[in-house]
C-alpha cells in the first residue's frame, strides 16, 4: 500500500449527483468553507484501503460536487465507495438552471436494501450529505442506525459522518420539516459538519462571538450527544470574545472543532486559512470526504486501543490540538487550499481568454446568463488535475488551542 494512501476503509456515500464532470475535474468551492450549503446530494457508498466508508450524498454529472467530489476524492485517497444517490442532477445549481431528478425516500431505502441482500454492508463509514426532503432525511437515517446495530458488537468498527445540510448565510434552503428530521437523527451520528448558520439552527444559540461560538457547540455536544463537531463556515474576523472588536484575522478562514471528554466537556480547537478571492461550488463535498480519509488515517496511527473505541473518542488527557480530529483537520485544508489555488489560477486563464462574438446579437439578459454560465463553469474545481495534492498537501497550517479568555466563564 502506498504511503500517500489512508488505511483500507469501505465508505457508503450518500448525497447528490452531478452528471457532466468538466475535463479538468471542477468543483465548486465555497470560499469561506461553506459544507454542504451547494450540496445536491445523494448517497454514496465507498471504501478506504483499510476501512470501509458510506456516503450517501447527491449526483450531479456536471461538476464535481456531492457524490461525484466526494467518492473521486475518497478512492483517490485508497478508499472503496459505493455511491447512494440522493438527487441526480444535470448539473450544480450554482448554474441556476439544470434537469434530472431527486429520490424518493422509498428509492433510497429500495437502494440499500439492494445491498444488505447481497451481503454489502461491511463498511466501516457512512457519509451521509444532503437529502431532498424530511422523508429522505429519515430513510438516510434508518440507513445510519441499522449499520450501527450491525457494527455495535464491534465498537469503533463503523463511523458515521453527516453533513446536516439546511442552509447558510441565515437563510434555510430546505423545507421547514427537514430541521426536526435532522434533529432526529443526528445523536446517532459520530461527526457533524454543520456550516455556522446551521450550528446556530441545532444549538439554539446565535453565534455573535468567540464566546457564544464555543457555547454552541457545547450545547450541540450536549443535546445530541454527538462526540465529534466541525463547523466548516466561521467568519473569525467578525467575532471577538466580546462580539464588538474585530479580529485581525480578516484575511483569514477559519475552522472550529471538538471532540468531548468523557463528562461531555467540549475540547475545542481552531485552523485558520488564508482567503481565497473566488466562489467555488462543492467544497463541503470535498472536506467532508477529505474529512472520512484523513480522520480514519489518524485514528489507525493512533493505535489499537482508539481504533477499538467507540467514536473514536480519544482519553482525556489528550489536548484539544493532538486529537485526530484536530490532526485530519490539518491536512484536509491543507489539500483543499493547494486544489483551489489551482483552481483559481485555471480560473484567471480561463475567464482572461478573448470570448467569441456572438452572431446576430443577444439581449441584454441573455448576454448576462452567457456571462454567468461562463463564470461558474471557468470556477470548476479542477480536481483531476491537482489529485496529487490530496494525497500529499503542500500547505502546512497549524491547530491551536482556544486561549481561556475566549471562552465563556462556565468553560473555563
Amino acid at each position: 500500500m502506498s504511503d500517500s494512501l489512508v488505511p483500507e476503509t469501505r465508505v457508503l456515500a450518500v448525497a447528490s449527483h452531478v452528471s457532466h464532470t468538466p475535463n479538468t475535474s471542477d468543483i465548486d468551492y465555497i470560499i469561506n468553507i461553506s459544507i454542504g450549503c451547494l450540496w445536491v446530494c445523494d448517497l454514496c457508498l465507498c471504501g478506504v484501503i483499510q476501512s470501509s466508508d458510506d456516503n450517501l450524498q447527491a449526483d450531479i454529472f456536471s461538476s464535481h460536487v456531492g457524490n461525484t467530489m466526494a467518492t473521486f476524492v475518497m478512492q483517490s485517497l485508497g478508499c472503496e465507495v459505493a455511491a447512494l444517490n440522493t438527487v441526480n442532477f444535470s448539473n450544480h445549481t450554482g448554474y441556476r438552471q439544470f434537469k434530472g431528478t431527486r429520490a424518493t425516500a422509498q428509492e433510497i431505502s429500495n437502494l440499500y436494501q439492494g445491498l444488505c441482500q447481497s451481503n454489502l454492508t461491511d463498511f466501516d463509514v457512512m457519509l451521509s450529505g444532503y437529502a431532498p426532503s424530511a422523508a429522505a432525511v429519515e430513510a438516510v437515517g434508518s440507513i445510519g442506525i441499522d449499520l450501527q446495530q450491525r457494527a455495535e458488537k464491534k465498537p469503533g468498527s463503523f463511523f458515521w459522518v453527516l453533513d446536516p445540510v439546511m442552509g447558510d448565510q441565515g437563510r434555510l434552503y430546505v423545507n421547514d420539516d427537514v430541521v426536526p428530521a435532522y434533529k432526529k437523527i443526528i445523536h446517532h451520528a459520530d461527526l457533524i459538519l454543520p456550516n455556522q448558520f446551521e450550528a446556530e439552527v441545532l444549538s439554539g444559540i446565535k453565534i455573535t462571538s468567540l464566546a457564544t461560538l464555543a457555547e454552541a457547540i457545547t450545547a450541540i455536544h450536549r443535546i445530541y450527544s454527538v462526540p465529534h463537531v466541525i463547523i466548516t463556515s466561521v467568519q473569525l474576523f467578525k467575532l471577538s470574545a466580546s462580539g464588538s472588536t474585530p479580529s485581525p484575522a480578516e484575511n483569514f478562514l477559519t475552522v472550529i472543532g471538538s471532540t468531548t471528554k468523557s463528562d461531555g466537556s467540549p475540547r475545542l480547537f481552531r485552523v485558520d486559512v488564508p482567503a481565497l478571492d473566488c466562489f467555488f461550488s462543492g467544497t463541503g463535498d470535498m472536506f467532508a470526504a477529505l474529512t472520512v480519509a484523513r480522520l480514519r488515517e489518524a485514528v489507525d496511527a493512533a493505535g489499537d486501543d482508539l481504533r477499538n473505541t467507540r467514536s473514536w473518542v480519544s482519553p482525556d488527557n489528550v489536548p484539544s490540538s493532538q486529537l485526530p480530529l484536530a490532526q485530519s483537520t490539518i491536512k484536509v485544508l491543507s489539500s483543499m487550499h493547494s486544489v483551489l489555488e489551482r483552481t483559481m489560477e485555471a480560473r484567471d486563464a480561463e475567464l482572461a481568454k478573448d470570448v467569441p462574438a456572438q452572431n446576430g446579437g443577444v439581449s441584454v439578459e441573455e448576454q448576462q446568463k452567457l456571462d454567468h454560465l461562463r463564470r461558474t463553469k471557468a470556477a470548476e474545481v479542477r480536481l483531476v488535475r491537482n489529485t496529487r495534492f490530496l494525497r500529499d498537501p503542500l500547505a502546512q497550517f497549524e491547530v491551536q488551542e482556544w486561549c481561556k479568555e475566549d471562552l465563556p466563564a462556565q468553560l473555563q
